[in-house]
């Protein structure tokens, strides 16, 4: 043990800034690819829970509209069936066979961004689909079309529910973009192989790396309750109006059945109706 911790701070002493270099650059690519990721997934799954009305749409219409969602359909269905690792070494290498050449920062933030957009592709459909119809059809009764029910009505409720999602998609990210070292990427992991290969140091640079990993992930779940608890709202609510009746409106208790009748028309003891 003692060796082990001798061993722990030696390797920090010497690459710790490489370390925390390696732990921004891995959180930069989680965010940046999470954020392009629900930018994306919103879109597509949008764009999925389109209506479709037989009776009142023209064929073209009804062409296109199943048109696009094949296509949106095997952007979800490729992206989330093939590893990212694969999606890195086929866009960074691959693509040079076709004349397109990209740097590897490019393709970092691309690939966690469109690998984030198909998961919350489906995430946020599902969340679309959980809102009741009544919203919708509410919404449509007042006038509104189909964008403006989704961006004032449906997203905005479909947002609380899917962000335990985002979140998760978060937290994946800011692991698995540890395989972006195949295209020489300078994270976290990379760190980690660039120390092994210099003092061969496999353990104790590993958990070095685990316990960097785990303050990071642990961190963001803090950090994204705090948001969930904030857009829950406070648990008493005061009415936002300047109208003094509406402060007063259903404050009044019930009469103390011990009192006289408040019934105006009376004579002597009898009450008239």
């Amino acid at each position: 043990m003692q060796e082990f911790l001798t061993n722990c701070a030696d390797i920090l002493q010497r690459y710790g800034f490489s370390y925390l270099r390696g732990a921004g650059t891995t959180l930069v690519l989680a965010l940046v690819g999470t954020f392009f990721g629900c930018l994306i997934g919103f879109a597509v799954g949008a764009l999925q829970t389109i209506p479709i009305d037989k009776q009142r749409d023209p064929v073209w219409k009804r062409g296109l509209l199943h048109l696009l969602r094949g296509v949106l359909r095997c952007y979800v269905e490729l992206f989330r069936g093939t590893p990212m690792i694969v999606q890195a070494v086929f866009i960074y290498y691959g693509l040079l066979m076709f004349g397109i050449k990209m740097d590897m920062w490019t393709t970092g933030f691309l690939v966690v961004s469109i690998n984030t957009g198909a998961y919350m592709a489906e995430t946020v459909r599902g969340g679309i689909v959980s809102i009741d119809p009544g919203q919708t059809e509410g919404a449509m009764a007042i006038g509104m079309n189909h964008w403006q029910t989704m961006v004032h009505v449906i997203l905005p409720q479909a947002l609380r529910n899917i962000i335990p999602q985002i979140g998760n998609n978060f937290i994946i990210n800011i692991k698995d973009t540890s395989v972006l070292s195949v295209v020489s990427i300078t994270d976290l992991f990379f760190v980690h192989k660039s120390v092994v290969g210099a003092l061969y140091t496999y353990f104790e640079s590993a958990c070095i790396v685990m316990v960097i990993y785990l303050t990071m992930t642990l961190l963001a779940s803090y950090l994204l309750r705090l948001w969930e608890k904030a857009l829950d709202g406070p648990q008493n609510y005061d009415l936002n109006t300047t109208d003094t009746l509406a402060y007063t409106s259903g404050m009044y208790n019930a009469p103390d059945p011990h009192h006289e009748s408040q019934n105006l028309d009376m004579k002597g003891e009898a009450a008239h109706v």
